[in-house]
């Protein structure tokens, strides 16, 4: 049997593992020119609905082959689906139509279709499970590591899930972590956002790094993080793409489970930078990251990594273990950047959680980040700089 956490002399092991990027193969961000995404018109909508608690799942009857055969948006279709929809922290709600310049309708998936061939072939379904066989999981303890990057960029909403801090106030988390596709979720007006903290400056911090739960006796058995609290901050305001206000009408709704919160006041952390999704074949050891609050260890932070398997041009589904209340993590690779000469994590997805089909009467389940393509990255840039020029490359 197994104890309940890892050796002491494991424990630095993994934690060079995890934090020498050398670890992986060298493979390198790939700059683009990304389209531009701006404002056009914005009008005062109506008085919005908090009616709802946010759901800590996604369903759809969409599998990966359904998204592959939906027919590809117009140009005009884009447009609908980016425009978008403000929630202020005053309760009123606005709505945001948007152009669109400079865009390639091919460079989103020139580069994923060579590659789909070998994704078909690395697919697993996975049936009612959300931890799948052995725990992969670490739980993050110590202020010493906490207060870290990239662990301290990983923050807890007052709905339940996960964010990412991506820019000096803002965090990103998935759409459905506000809205349910019809209405915005109770809480969301007065929406906070967590920081972990020490209790007190004088708290000492542990040299405990990581706990490994593998073990079968006690797999939720996390060291306790007595020594941290989460210290709040109000969200001004909450913008959401239309192409997931409008999932209830068509199929690709899921492919916008993403949202940009704007807080109050600056959170002086460092953020991480975002990044246009590349392939999965492109990442080192074809391996995606994230930490997030999964709901089964409260007040804990979780870091996980795992292959990534099939991927649409929008989704990308992957093997990582998680829990509720992981959803909303942003999705990280770990890549040479040959312009600044060192390695460089950046955001390429939005964990969105489990996506539960029902396929031929059989519940199949999959875990599926929103991948941030050309023009994603063109439309939360923006939001996050206030301007297209800052934007033009991902």
């Amino acid at each position: 049997m197994r104890s309940s956490a890892a050796s002491p002399s494991l424990i630095p092991v993994l934690g060079l593992f995890l934090l020498l990027p050398g670890c992986w193969s060298r493979q390198e961000w790939v700059l683009q020119r990304v389209p531009v995404v701006l404002p056009q018109q914005t009008e005062l909508g109506p008085a919005p609905h908090f009616l709802s608690q946010a759901r800590l799942d996604v369903s759809s009857s969409c599998d990966p082959d359904c998204h592959r055969k939906a027919p590809k948006p117009s140009y005009w279709d884009l447009r609908n689906i980016l425009s978008y929809e403000t929630l202020h922290s005053n309760g009123s709600l606005t709505s945001t139509s948007v152009g669109i310049y400079g865009y390639n309708p091919n460079s989103d998936t020139s580069m994923l279709y060579k590659a789909r061939s070998r994704g078909k072939r690395e697919a697993h379904v996975r049936r009612k499970r959300q931890i799948f066989g052995h725990d992969g999981r670490f739980s993050i303890a110590g202020q010493d590591y906490l207060l870290q990057f990239p662990f301290s960029v990983a923050v807890k909403l007052s709905t339940g899930c996960s964010g990412t801090l991506v820019g000096n106030r803002h965090v990103l988390t998935a759409a459905h972590c506000v809205h349910d596709g019809k209405n915005y979720v109770k809480g969301a007006q007065r929406l906070r956002v967590g920081f972990l903290k020490p209790k007190n400056r004088d708290a000492q911090s542990t040299n405990l790094f990581l706990n490994l739960t593998n073990h079968a006796s006690s797999p939720y058995a996390p060291p306790t993080n007595d020594k941290m609290k989460f210290q709040w901050i109000r969200a001004r305001r909450t913008h959401v793409p239309k192409g997931w206000i409008k999932a209830n009408a068509n199929d690709i709704g899921m492919d916008y489970d993403y949202a940009l919160l704007e807080l109050k006041k600056p959170h002086k952390r460092h953020h991480m930078k975002l990044g246009v999704s590349p392939p999965a074949q492109r990442l080192p050891g074809r391996r995606v990251h994230f930490s997030g609050f999964d709901n089964d260890r409260p007040g804990h932070l979780v870091y996980r990594f795992c292959p990534a398997g099939e991927e649409t041009p929008d989704l990308l589904y992957q093997h990582c273990d998680a829990q509720p209340g992981a959803s909303g993590s942003g999705v990280y690779a770990r890549m040479w950047d040959p312009r600044r000469g060192k390695w460089e994590r950046k955001i390429i997805g939005v964990f969105s959680g489990h996506q539960w089909v029902e396929k031929q009467g059989d519940s199949q389940d999959y875990n599926v980040a929103v991948r941030i393509t050309p023009l994603k990255y063109a439309q939360i840039c923006y939001w996050i700089k206030g301007n297209f020029v800052d934007c033009r490359e991902g």
